[in-house]
């Protein structure tokens, strides 16, 4: 067998009929605000980061699997693993669906009921389901899952089961029931699929949430209702969509092995693609898991072996372009040879854009007919799928339900952090503190290097005096190609054994505009290439700067992480948006790499000749103080940290992922506090008795932990 594993004859067979029959291309996914992806924006080290790490989970999807035996070990690992990544909730004891049918309509040969259930309580799923008026037995059924097609009249969404409904009428007309539900962002129910791709709500990042998920168990629940119905043979699922539900068609059916047969269209790609190509600004949220696994898609393709599978796609599509989708399909293809399962799956690909068309259609349609109804390979579909009804009479509910919870599923589907309990004493704390570091490195900070292979080799890149204070620049490698600075700065004519204390300053964009706005007065001709037109000479800044390291041993040294001042990129707006996504993506997030970069900072400062012994402290504002605090958590030794303004739960930000469902910072400051000296500064009392009763419990030192309420703080 050749790559293209579908028969050519039966392709070019396909594309005659549409000829033949007249059909063109139908409209498809609704996005008009999205744009034809153009690759990674940003200098040429982004670019090249993001290849690197593309390239590296590349190189390990599903390399680990060399015979059916491992396939057999790994599997149920992986499955657990996709399930903890879109969310899904337990399979076990799953509540009643509610189901209820409102209306039905009916054509010449089928009928369609107007339902809805339950999927969780008051996760409203609204659907119509297709049947035959008139049939022997019990039928195959199909769960379709809907991409993106908004059907909205005067404020009234009628859900993008009507905008498909061309494709239910078909299996009815032909022997099947077709479930076909609504997803949430477009259903009669409106929720959200646009958290992270708008940007509105990157706190998804952190709470582990992924719409993919709500999708994925919508659907599984769709099967449950399927298989309760009289006239359906639950041996002969099959589940199929396009686009978006071309997505939900992998999610669904990796993780519920009901499905016999599965045809996603237009719905996968490999994450070079994504990433690197750029395809990830065609694509919202619903598309994706919450990568803390680090994998390219083609670990969630393999999850569907050994059953019986047609990937289908177009050879233009903008958004799923054919070398990512071949790349998934033989990656894939590998995993079915070594089970022995190789004729169970196939590629399908037609001519055209990101379009719904008849060719495309015909291919699944084809491939249900011979994998649930058991029907010749050479037999020729000549019916095409046609729309009967108006939107309006497949609407399912007339009132919105009270007590609905789908348009805002995103608070409460994915579980945070349980309360934790104020410690007995300190040995159970440390214990709990060290399980709590050991799950952040592995779901959290899962995409950090590994700590042994990068050495930050620190290197002087220039010195100077001017007024009494001598600065040094240093460069470090963070990690490749992130070679950073870091700038030093303390009394002329001290060694660095002869320093009281140490202090880095963690900068966010304002803080480092700050930094060389007094920098800048003393030491102009040295950050010229740091420095613009824009930047404040801030004179008083300086002299206080002088008068602090005339009177005091100290030294003070600031880093920008990546993406902050001289590597600068954006990271808000439509296009710093999407470079944000593309870390989620790889398992990251921008935020959690600039924790890493933070310690390789601290470890450059400690590779400074009599460094080490120098006690030292982190300070910072904002979001940044919420990066530092990390950043001590994986550090020994840091004796102190000053954090200023520091938000009192990762619901605005640091954005690390999947924390939100493992501890907030309020926690976070209490395991800092039994390692370091913390001081939070803030403009009003409350929001940390947690670290507070934690402090009084263990009678701890006054000292080691504090809050100063002071006006002049940032928040």
């Amino acid at each position: 067998m050749d790559s293209f594993s579908v028969d050519f004859v039966f392709m070019k067979t396909l594309q005659i009929l549409g000829v033949f029959l007249g059909i063109g291309l139908l409209s498809g996914m609704a996005r008009p605000e999205r744009e034809t992806p153009t690759g990674v924006p940003g200098g040429d080290w982004l670019r090249q980061y993001f290849e690197q790490e593309t390239a590296k989970l590349e190189s390990e999807c599903l390399e680990d699997v060399r015979s059916k035996a491992d396939w057999e070990r790994l599997r149920p690992i992986r499955f657990q693993q996709m399930r903890d990544m879109l969310g899904i909730p337990s399979m076990k004891n799953r509540p009643s669906l509610h189901s209820k049918v409102t209306g039905r309509v009916e054509e010449e040969d089928f009928i369609v009921e107007k339902l809805h259930y339950q999927s969780l309580p008051g996760l409203y799923v609204t659907g119509n389901l297709y049947r035959p008026k008139k049939f022997l037995g019990k039928l195959p059924a199909i769960l379709y899952v809907c991409g993106h097609g908004r059907v909205k009249k005067d404020g009234v969404s009628y859900g993008n089961k009507t905008y498909y409904r061309h494709h239910g009428a078909w299996f009815a007309r032909h022997g099947y029931v077709c479930l076909t539900i609504d997803t949430i962002q477009l259903g009669e129910i409106e929720g959200q699929h646009h958290g992270t791709y708008s940007g509105k709500m990157l706190w998804w990042m952190s709470r582990g949430y992924t719409p993919a998920g709500v999708e994925a168990w919508n659907g599984i629940r769709g099967i449950d209702y399927l298989i309760s119905r009289p006239e359906v043979d639950a041996s002969s699922i099959g589940v199929t969509g396009r686009s978006g539900g071309g997505a939900y068609s992998w999610w669904v059916a990796a993780l519920d092995e009901r499905v016999k047969a599965v045809v996603p269209v237009a719905g996968i790609t490999n994450l070079r693609n994504h990433v690197v190509d750029g395809c990830v600004e065609g694509h919202c949220d619903c598309m994706f898991m919450v990568n803390t696994q680090r994998w390219d898609f083609a670990q969630v393709a393999a999850l569907v072996a050994p059953r019986k599978l047609l990937i289908c796609n177009t050879d233009n599509d903008s958004i799923f372009p054919l070398d990512g989708v071949v790349d998934v399909y033989n990656r894939t293809r590998r995993i079915y040879k070594l089970l022995g399962a190789e004729s169970n799956i196939g590629l399908h690909i037609t001519e055209g854009a990101h379009k719904d068309t008849q060719p495309l259609r015909m291919g699944a349609f084809h491939w249900f007919e011979k994998h649930l109804k058991g029907k010749s390979e050479a037999m020729l579909l000549s019916t095409p799928a046609e729309k009967f009804f108006e939107p309006e009479d497949l609407k399912v509910f007339h009132e919105i339900p009270q007590d609905e919870r789908s348009s805002e599923i995103h608070e409460t589907f994915v579980p945070k952090a349980s309360r934790v309990e104020v410690p007995a004493d300190s040995t159970g704390w440390l214990n709990h503190t060290e399980g709590k570091l050991e799950t952040l490195r592995k779901k959290t900070f899962g995409g950090w290097p590994v700590e042994e292979s990068i050495q930050p080799d620190g290197k002087l890149v220039f010195q100077a005096v001017t007024g009494g204070v001598r600065m040094q620049q240093l460069k470090f490698t963070a990690q490749d190609p992130f070679r950073l600075s870091l700038f030093l700065f303390h009394r002329a004519g001290l060694q660095a054994k002869d320093l009281d204390l140490l202090v880095l300053n963690v900068l966010d964009e304002s803080g480092w505009q700050n930094f060389l706005g007094w920098a800048n007065v003393g030491f102009s001709k040295q950050l010229h290439d740091f420095s613009s037109n824009s930047i404040v000479m801030n004179t008083e800044d300086w002299e206080l700067q002088k008068k602090m390291f005339g009177n005091f041993k100290w030294g003070m040294a600031y880093v920008a992480p990546r993406g902050i001042g001289p590597t600068r990129f954006p990271t808000e707006g439509r296009k710093g948006i999407q470079i944000q996504r593309r870390f989620y993506l790889l398992g990251q997030t921008l935020e959690g790499m600039h924790v890493w970069d933070v310690r390789q900072a601290v470890r450059a400062l400690r590779e400074i000749k009599g460094m080490a012994e120098i006690p030292l402290w982190l300070q910072a504002e904002g979001r940044s103080a919420g990066v530092a605090l990390y950043a001590s958590l994986y550090e020994n030794n840091i004796h102190r940290l000053d954090l200023h303004g520091l938000p009192k739960s990762h619901r605005h930000g640091p954005y690390f992922l999947n924390i939100s469902r493992h501890i907030d910072l309020p926690e976070a400051v209490s395991i800092a506090a039994g390692r370091s000296q913390v001081r939070l500064y803030q403009k009003q009392k409350g929001g940390w008795d947690f670290p507070s009763a934690v402090a009084g419990k263990l009678d701890w030192d006054q000292t080691q932990f504090q809050v100063v309420v002071s006006d002049d703080t940032e928040e």
